[in-house]
């Protein structure tokens, strides 16, 4: 799970290390390569996820379809033969993260339509983040599912393809919201709950690893491929 990539806000900004450097990036996935592992986005990785394929793989998300991901992320995984799936915000494509302003984030472009059709065009998957990046349990039943429906909408409008790969903002889910999601049409959706996703998990509840700015390449190689369950019992 990523956010950015790219420069780091100026230091003392919150969540400054939701941006990771583009040299970090590429070192991380360079030595996923070399372990023999592919990239994947959501769409490509779910046949394995279902026990339909089998192979060495991992998924690449990244959170809130940032312009700095399609500046210095897409070039690596061009070079990498990768795919991976960015999960927009519908209603602020070519806009900025709003929904973090009140924390103090600094201000951070996103994609317009035309670079996400163009991420698109590359073989990589647009998923949805929902039409405003809302806590959705804080939401009425009414609203989060409008939330949900809608966004994937308007993004297949504005594409043309689609969308069938959905992000909980803020890892806010339930029960409820899974089955919202299920029945709007998704075939996955992520969460932001620690670990590595298995067969025996939902397709609505799945899992990622946290990439930061601060996860050092051993970390990095420690994180996303050793199971949970492995590390806490090492610890």
């Amino acid at each position: 799970m990523y956010h950015q990539v790219g420069q780091p806000p100026p230091k003392g900004s919150p969540y400054r290390g939701l941006t990771v450097h583009p040299s970090d990036f590429k070192r991380q996935m360079t030595w996923l390569r070399r372990f023999g592992y592919r990239g994947l986005s959501m769409h490509d990785l779910l046949p394995y996820l279902r026990g339909e394929r089998h192979g060495k793989v991992f998924g690449i998300t990244f959170d809130d379809g940032y312009r700095n991901v399609f500046q210095n992320a897409m070039p690596i995984l061009k070079e990498m033969n990768y795919t991976a799936t960015n999960y927009f915000v519908a209603r602020q494509l070519d806009g900025g993260n709003v929904w973090d302003y009140e924390k103090g984030v600094p201000h951070a472009d996103l994609m317009s339509i035309a670079e996400m059709r163009e991420w698109a065009a590359a073989g990589h998957e647009v998923g949805s983040h929902t039409l405003d990046h809302p806590y959705l349990p804080n939401l009425s039943p009414e609203l989060a599912d409008y939330q949900i429906r809608q966004s994937k909408v308007e993004l297949e409008q504005a594409l043309g393809t689609a969308v069938t790969a959905f992000c909980y903002p803020y890892g806010g889910e339930s029960p409820e919201i899974r089955n919202m999601v299920h029945n709007a049409g998704y075939t996955n959706a992520t969460t932001t709950q620690r670990g590595l996703a298995r067969i025996t998990d939902s397709p609505y509840g799945l899992p990622r690893i946290t990439v930061s700015r601060s996860t050092h390449i051993l970390r990095f190689l420690q994180k996303c491929m050793t199971r949970l369950e492995d590390r806490r019992r090492k610890d």
